[in-house]
């Protein structure tokens, strides 16, 4: 399959080889997908420490064999203590980007983790949580070596992020970047792993381990509180769903831009492209992007703050009067505002045909930047997306969730095959997922040569300011001078670029074979049984 992974006992996807083969370990052994993204959820914040942490958020999508899929909404909201007054009082007229003022959100990724453990057991699941985080542990304090992304990126990152309370101590050995090759070590977080393996997922929130991590984050100056992470739950609720000519696709409800991803498929759908890779292809996508992205940022926040259902977008009706705007030779002048983010996305299968799409997010790359002293977490600044402006979108309140760039996709295709698959990557994020969909299911590409095509990326991401279209150098010239004849403001960027994200995929067909693909562009692989 065009070197796609194929297996028939069960595959999985990380943008890590060593998250991917904790995963790997868990279905060889007898648990179920769900047990195995435990145990990559729990190994890369380890192995990718720059990309994510158990400090972060995540969301689950999770399709019982057979079933309807469940969601999990494992996102933190802002402290009691994030008020207009707090950042007024420090002189800021906007939340900081980092420090302990950034780290202004509960960490919910840990309540997803306990949420995703029930669901494990109700589908026949019996390994331990020591089981599940033994990977994690061990690489935690034994150490593993650091990958070139990380190496680059700490480089990339030090000026804004040294200083920061546990920042050096922890990213910096020796005060400088650790070399790509260099054993690195994280044996704070692997202590505070262990303990939760011990003592159960829940004591993040309640019991002793919470009440270190409270300290840690007052002794930091984050507004956080042991009351705000008690206070806190995971949400189990049923995803998006659209139905298209080729399957059934969900996707996660706000607070996540879940939204968006299934409006531009929705919407391309509509268009009638039969070739793949040509004008038709890529401009027909832009322009559902820009369609979809209209309606996300006027609209997309937490939803006890929003005035619209996200399901009015999904109609017929909607899609074909969005679809009947979009000009198929000329570009929509562009652009809007826009949505940063960075994360990590997962997937597995299992030999029952329980699938799982994961992602996990600490926002930005090392997130606040603050590292909690005693338990060596990273903590997210995903709440410095707030607004303080009265009348924007996702507009800070205590109590209240932040916007999200991350959304776990998962669909059942025409055909009977069950696919999951995402990527990390922020703003990119349904634009990548819109690319992997449609070379993968309309136009009959294997995953990996989906995920492995060039790519591009209409805005910014990954800290980049330009906010035009970007494609990566391996697209045709003849395509490229189109697209710019067309009114698209074209950037030509290096190939395997990282500002295209991380990309991944898993399959299942109805006979039983399964196929994975990871992105060159990362340090990960797919990994059957």
């Amino acid at each position: 399959m065009l070197n796609s992974v194929c297996a028939t006992g069960g595959i999985v996807t990380a943008p890590h080889h060593l998250a991917a083969d904790a995963g790997r370990d868990v279905l060889r052994s007898g648990g179920n997908a769900v047990e195995a993204m435990i145990a990559m959820a729990a190994a890369i914040p380890v192995v990718y420490p720059h990309m994510n942490a158990i400090g972060g958020d995540s969301f689950w999508i999770v399709k019982p064999a057979g079933k309807d899929p469940i969601g999990i909404d494992a996102c933190g909201a802002a402290a009691a203590a994030a008020t207009d007054d707090l950042y007024a009082g420090a002189g800021h007229d906007a939340i900081p980007a980092r420090g302990p003022l950034a780290a202004n959100t509960v960490a919910g990724t840990l309540s997803g983790w306990q949420a995703a453990l029930d669901l494990a057991a109700q589908l026949g699941g019996t390994k331990s949580r020591e089981n599940l985080l033994e990977a994690a542990i061990h690489h935690a304090q034994a150490g593993f070596p650091a990958t070139g992304n990380q190496s680059r990126t700490t480089a990339e990152k030090m000026n804004e992020l040294r200083g920061l309370p546990g920042y050096d101590e922890s990213f910096l050995p020796n005060g400088i970047p650790p070399a790509e090759g260099e054993l690195f070590k994280q044996p704070r977080l692997g202590a505070s792993l262990r303990k939760l393996a011990a003592d159960g997922f829940e004591t993040f929130y309640a019991g002793a381990l919470a009440e270190a991590i409270a300290a840690d984050l007052a002794r930091a100056g984050s507004p956080v509180s042991g009351d705000d992470l008690a206070r806190h739950r995971a949400l189990t609720l049923a995803p998006l769903k659209l139905r298209l000519s080729t399957g059934t696709v969900w996707n996660m409800p706000p607070p996540t831009q879940g939204l968006a991803s299934l409006m531009i498929l929705g919407l391309f759908d509509r268009l009638g492209v039969t070739e793949a890779e040509g004008f038709a292809h890529m401009h027909g996508l832009v322009e559902c992007i820009k369609q979809a992205f209209i309606v996300r940022n006027a609209h997309v926040q937490d939803p006890a703050a929003m005035d619209v259902a996200p399901e009015d977008f999904l109609t017929d009706a909607d899609l074909d009067a969005r679809a009947a705007n979009i000009d198929r030779e000329t570009a929509l002048p562009w652009p809007i505002p826009t949505k940063d983010g960075d994360t990590i996305w997962m997937g597995a299968i299992d030999a029952a045909g329980n699938a799982v799409s994961f992602i996990q997010s600490i926002y930005w790359e090392f997130g606040s930047g603050v590292v909690l002293e005693d338990t060596g977490i990273l903590w997210q600044n995903r709440g410095s997306s707030f607004s303080l402006k009265d009348g924007d979108v996702n507009r800070l309140a205590p109590g209240r969730r932040p916007f999200h760039t991350l959304n776990p996709a998962m669909a059942e295709l025409a055909d009977g095959k069950i696919l999951s698959y995402g990527t990390m990557g922020g703003e990119g994020q349904p634009q990548t997922q819109a690319l992997v969909y449609t070379r993968h299911v309309n136009f009959g590409q294997s995953l990996q040569q989906a995920i492995t095509a060039p790519r591009f990326l209409l805005g910014r991401t990954w800290g980049d300011t330009g906010t035009n279209l970007k494609l990566e150098s391996r697209f045709d010239d003849g395509l490229v001078t189109g697209l710019k004849d067309a009114g698209h403001d074209v950037e030509v960027i290096d190939a395997y670029s990282d500002l295209m994200g991380h990309a991944g995929g898993v399959s299942l067909r109805p006979d039983g074979v399964m196929e994975g693909g990871s992105d060159p562009r990362a340090d990960g692989k797919a990994a059957g049984v």
